[in-house]
């Protein structure tokens, strides 16, 4: 799942450590989700919309789904 979480972090200025702490999660979190490594909980993909004044569609973005086989 493709995020703009890197720019909306940048434009607020924030660390990636200072998001982490604002959400509850380690900087490691972080750095995974905004790589595409990690997709994060649903609770936790709406505590981030929230923080940034957002809905959850604009800052993720499921991409195509994946063929099977």
């Amino acid at each position: 799942m493709r995020n703009d979480i890197k720019a909306r972090r940048a434009e607020c200025r924030w660390s990636q450590a200072e998001l982490g702490k604002a959400l509850g999660v380690s900087r490691q979190t972080v750095i995974a989700i905004e790589n595409d490594k990690y997709d994060p909980s649903l609770p936790l993909a709406f505590a981030i919309a929230r923080l940034f004044e957002a809905r959850i569609e604009d800052v993720f973005d499921p991409g195509e789904p994946e063929a099977d086989g």
